[in-house]
């Protein structure tokens, strides 16, 4: 796998990859040998907003004034503990993803994921000032069953995004000229 590096703070933010990818999985436990988390979602948990936000509040401890909204969701990725984190980052694994992939929420989700990651993988706020804490790496892995990276591609295409595609991958990040 070329291209993506889920162990530090560089682009891409989330990933698409079949079940059992080796290069991902190597990269996962590279993560965690740094002292960094993997945390892993049952994709069943992922098919309303509703799901999405209980699913993420409660693997990931989101604070209590968690909005149960888009923007919160955003907001709360950017601003994770150390607990969660490690001090260094997380990789949220999303299991048998073929399930969500049709969900009608699936295209903001990953905007969502990638604004998230996009902010805490950075050093600086919005407006470019340095922040109070390093850069944490933020990354989403999503794992198929039957991985078809041009139906991922589709169904992910959408202005905010640059979408991606290796020989065993789909990646997305935000784009620069809407986001930055």
């Amino acid at each position: 796998m070329t291209g993506v590096d889920i162990t530090g703070t560089s682009k891409p933010w989330v990933v698409f990859v079949s079940r059992g990818d080796t290069g991902i999985h190597r990269q996962l436990s590279g993560l965690e040998a740094k002292g960094g988390r993997v945390y892993h979602f049952d994709s069943r948990d992922l098919i309303t907003e509703e799901g999405i936000y209980r699913s993420f509040a409660e693997l990931l401890q989101f604070p209590g004034c968690f909005g149960r909204n888009w923007d919160s969701v955003v907001d709360c990725l950017d601003d994770l503990c150390g607990a969660v984190t490690g001090g260094v980052g997380i990789a949220g694994v999303i299991h048998d993803a073929d399930r969500v992939l049709e969900a009608e929420p699936f295209p903001l989700f990953v905007s969502v994921l990638c604004q998230g990651a996009d902010r805490a993988n950075s050093a600086v706020d919005l407006d470019g000032f340095p922040l109070d804490r390093p850069a944490i790496a933020e990354h989403f892995v999503f794992e198929f069953r039957q991985f078809d990276r041009e139906k991922v591609a589709l169904r992910i295409e959408q202005p905010d995004l640059t979408v991606t595609t290796g020989d065993s991958f789909v990646a997305a990040t935000l784009n620069p000229r809407m986001w930055h």
